[in-house]
């Protein structure tokens, strides 16, 4: 299986005790096979550089796990939160429909926006639980921090270039305040410039930071993220 096969190749990266990898992987396990997800383990989604999403996602949760591990806070929902955090909708580097017209739309300040939507589409068990729910779609949200999120708004959902806003409305009541009340913390005009509430999401944030770190290696992939562009990848 060459998911199991990028998941190992993962772990050997971090020291992991062997009942931590089961662990683990029996987290991760109902995620990664979801067909969403296969999907970005492909070279259809390059993200940073020629490394795949799913691979910059399976990082970030094991990095995750081992972090989570030495804090009083629940591991599991920490490496939910690594596993939704990146699922945006449309490959971003090198591709036309991802242009938008508002800079705070762009990549960077939209794609947490774009992940919580889908993970509450794509594995709605996950957010049966109101508490869990809450922790989780902030950490998605404010991951990115200290950079910006782009925020919605009641009266303008149509005006937000959303590359799956379609998907929004599929979202209980519920879920769509959530999302609402976490992007209205410390907002300055278009964007939320708050960081997670909870521990879980700090966390992971964290980590995405250090992992993300170690990928961009160039100049190229790191401009990309803002620019869209990356002469790098084909």
């Amino acid at each position: 299986m060459e998911k199991d096969f990028i998941v190992d190749n993962l772990l050997s990266k971090y020291s992991l005790e062997k009942d931590d990898k089961r662990i683990f992987k029996k987290i991760i396990k109902p995620i990664i096979n979801h067909n969403e997800f296969k999907k970005r383990l492909t070279s259809e989604f390059p993200h940073h550089g020629n490394i795949t999403l799913g691979e910059h996602i399976i990082e970030d949760a094991i990095l995750t796990y081992k972090l989570s591990k030495k804090k009083n806070i629940r591991v599991d929902l920490a490496v939910k939160i690594a596993l939704f955090h990146d699922l945006y909708t449309i490959p971003w580097q090198n591709n036309k429909e991802a242009h938008v017209k508002h800079f705070f739309h762009k990549h960077g300040f939209r794609h947490p926006v774009e992940a919580v939507i889908n993970a509450i589409n794509w594995y709605p068990d996950y957010f049966n639980d109101e508490i869990d729910s809450k922790i989780i779609i902030d950490g998605i949200l404010h991951h990115m921090f200290p950079l910006p999120v782009m925020r919605l708004k009641l009266n303008k959902l149509d005006y937000c270039e959303l590359k799956n806003m379609n998907l929004y409305y599929n979202i209980s009541n519920k879920h769509q305040l959530l999302i609402l009340e976490s992007l209205n913390r410390k907002r300055i005009g278009p964007v939320s410039l708050s960081r997670s509430k909870y521990p879980e999401g700090k966390i992971m944030s964290k980590a995405d930071r250090k992992v993300s770190r170690g990928q961009i290696k160039d100049l190229s992939t790191a401009k990309s993220l803002l620019t869209g562009h990356n002469k790098k990848v084909k």
